[in-house]
C-alpha cells in the first residue's frame, strides 16, 4: 500500500469526481498529493458545480486519512498566474514532481446537451479553455519540472468522446484534443524519461452524474467508481516500463486486466461501450 511513498503528485480538479477519486488512490500507495480547485470549505459552490459536495479541503484530509499527505491549494486552472504560483510552491517545498494527473474541467451553464447549432457558442471555449489549454499549461509546467530528472508521468483524464460521439459537439472535440495531446507530449518527452498517457474511464459514480438521477442518460449499473481511475493511475506510476505505454491511450479497464486491480467493490468492471 506504500508503493508509492516519496512521490509527489499534483492532481488537478480534485474537490469531488475522478479528480478526487485519484487524489484518494495516490494517497492510499503513500504519495503526497497536491490537490487543485476552486472549492474551499469555507466558500459556496463554483458557479458550474452549482450545490455538489466536496472541497480540496476534503480530498486532501482523506488522502492524508489514508496514509498519504494531502495538501489543498486552492488554483483556478484557468488563471496561468495561479497555476505558475502552484508549480513553484511544488518545487520550493518538495524539489520534485513525480506525477501530474490534469483532471481539471468544467460544464457551461445550463444543458450541456444538444445540437451544435442549438447550444451557446460560449460551450466551445468553456470545453477548450479549461477542458483542453489548461492540460497544456500544466503539462508544460511539470514537464519543466520532470525532464531534468528524466522521470514523471502526466496523466490527461479523458473520455470516450475522444473516439465516438458524446454529449455534445465541443465537448468531444475538446476530449479528442487532450488525447492527441498525450500523443505528441510522449514524441517529445521520450527521450527524457518521461511518460504522457490518456485515460478513458468508464461510465463514472461522480457527485454530478448521482446527482442527475433519471436524467442522466446512460446505463449505472455496469458504472465505475471514481477510484477506479484512481488505481489505474497508481500502477501507472508505480510501474517502471510504463515508457512501453506512452503516448497512447488506455481504457481504464483494459489496465485494470493487464495490472491485476480491481474497482473498491471488488469487482472488475468491463469497457465501456
Amino acid at each position: 500500500m506504500s508503493r508509492l511513498r516519496g512521490r509527489v503528485a499534483i492532481v488537478t480538479g480534485a474537490s469531488r469526481g475522478i479528480g478526487r477519486g485519484v487524489a484518494l488512490s495516490l494517497g492510499e500507495a503513500g504519495a503526497t498529493v497536491y490537490v487543485t480547485g476552486r472549492s474551499r470549505a469555507a466558500s459556496g459552490p463554483t458557479a458550474d458545480v452549482l450545490a455538489l459536495p466536496g472541497t480540496i479541503d476534503e480530498t486532501a484530509a482523506l488522502v492524508t486519512e489514508r496514509g498519504g499527505r494531502g495538501i489543498a491549494v486552492a488554483c483556478d486552472h484557468d488563471d496561468d498566474a495561479q497555476v505558475e504560483a502552484l508549480f513553484a510552491r511544488v518545487a520550493k517545498d518538495e524539489g520534485q514532481l513525480d506525477v501530474l494527473v490534469n483532471n481539471a474541467f468544467a460544464l457551461p451553464a445550463g444543458d450541456v446537451f444538444g445540437k451544435f447549432w442549438d447550444l451557446p457558442l460560449a460551450h466551445w471555449d468553456v470545453y477548450a479553455r479549461v477542458g483542453l489549454r489548461s492540460h497544456y499549461v500544466a503539462s508544460a509546467l511539470a514537464a519543466k519540472a520532470m525532464v531534468p530528472r528524466k522521470k514523471g508521468l502526466i496523466v490527461n483524464v479523458s473520455s470516450f468522446a475522444g473516439g465516438s460521439y458524446a454529449v455534445s459537439v465541443p465537448y468531444g472535440v475538446a476530449k479528442a484534443g487532450v488525447d492527441r495531446m498525450a500523443k505528441d507530449m510522449a514524441i517529445e518527452l521520450k527521450k527524457s524519461g518521461v511518460a504522457a498517457v490518456s485515460l478513458w474511464p468508464g461510465v463514472v459514480r461522480t457527485e454530478r452524474v448521482l446527482a442527475m438521477g433519471d436524467a442522466w442518460p446512460f446505463d449505472l449499473s455496469k458504472s465505475e467508481s471514481p477510484e477506479f481511475t484512481g488505481r489505474a493511475v497508481v500502477a501507472l506510476a508505480a510501474d517502471e516500463g510504463v515508457l512501453a505505454k506512452t503516448g497512447k491511450v488506455h481504457i481504464v479497464a483494459d489496465l485494470a486486466e493487464a495490472y491485476g486491480f480491481t474497482d473498491t467493490d471488488g469487482t472488475r468492471p468491463r469497457a465501456f461501450g
